[in-house]
């Protein structure tokens, strides 16, 4: 496929993870062992369709992403992300959360809440074209594209740090696999809760509603703040979790 993104009258390479890059994730290990180290997804960072955006992305510690997902499957298991957890915001006991747009497709995101060497919570969400989905402080994620097409989503998130892929790397992946034929625990970890569902984030009070496009909060973008201060708009993810 084409992976160079128009993006305004901007054309960008991605990078792209490979399969290899995602080995010690997948679950299938005998497929694994016989597959070529192909092209799985492809992300494209720091977007924005002005220079003037760019400052005002830049100035709010924002940034806006989009990666995107082609259908394929790894063996038994759906094309999925690597999977990481953000950091603590600095001084605070809260970790950074992001929030997504499904663009084009369907995608499931998994997110589960660490606690000691337990999860405490397991929350899967599924979102169609138009859905936004926000990924809670305290949460690893991530996202699995389970259908026949093009999986294309953006994120906004906060810029200035680094995510943390090695605690699923050395877990061999999330809590539950998306397979072909079902949904299996990872038994790597211990004592797993049951997965509970969770609706899209569609907020119409934060902006996020689902037939507009959240990239034009860039010119609202005092109600992104929550991505970089989370520690000050608790009543975000409390409503979050009213949506079970």
């Amino acid at each position: 496929m084409e992976t160079i993104l128009e993006f305004g009258t901007t054309r960008v390479k991605p990078t792209v993870r490979m399969l290899f890059d995602m080995k010690d994730v997948i679950y299938d290990r005998k497929w694994l062992a016989g597959a070529n180290n192909i092209e799985l997804y492809y992300m494209y960072r720091e977007l924005s369709l002005s220079k003037n955006d760019a400052l005002v992305m830049k100035e709010h510690g924002l940034r806006y992403d989009i990666t995107v997902i082609p259908p394929r499957m790894m063996g038994c298991e759906f094309v999925k992300t690597a999977g990481h957890y953000h950091p603590f915001v600095p001084g605070t006991t809260t970790t950074f959360p992001e929030i997504y747009e499904v663009l084009n497709g369907e995608a499931h995101y998994l997110m589960q809440k660490p606690e000691g060497n337990k999860i405490k919570d397991v929350i899967l969400v599924k979102a169609s074209e138009g859905d936004k989905v926000i990924i809670p402080p305290g949460y690893g994620h991530l996202t699995i594209n389970t259908s026949n097409r093009v999986l294309k989503m953006a994120n906004w998130v906060a810029r200035d740090f680094e995510s943390e892929y090695t605690p699923i790397k050395e877990k061999g992946g999330g809590s539950y696999f998306i397979l072909e034929n079902g949904i299996v625990k990872n038994p790597r970890y211990e004592s797993l809760p049951e997965i509970r569902l969770l609706k899209p984030s569609n907020f119409k009070e934060l902006g996020l509603e689902k037939r507009k496009e959240m990239y034009g909060l860039v010119r609202d973008i005092k109600k992104l703040e929550f991505l970089t201060k989370p520690q000050e708009y608790g009543w975000i993810f409390e409503k979050i979790a009213d949506k079970m």
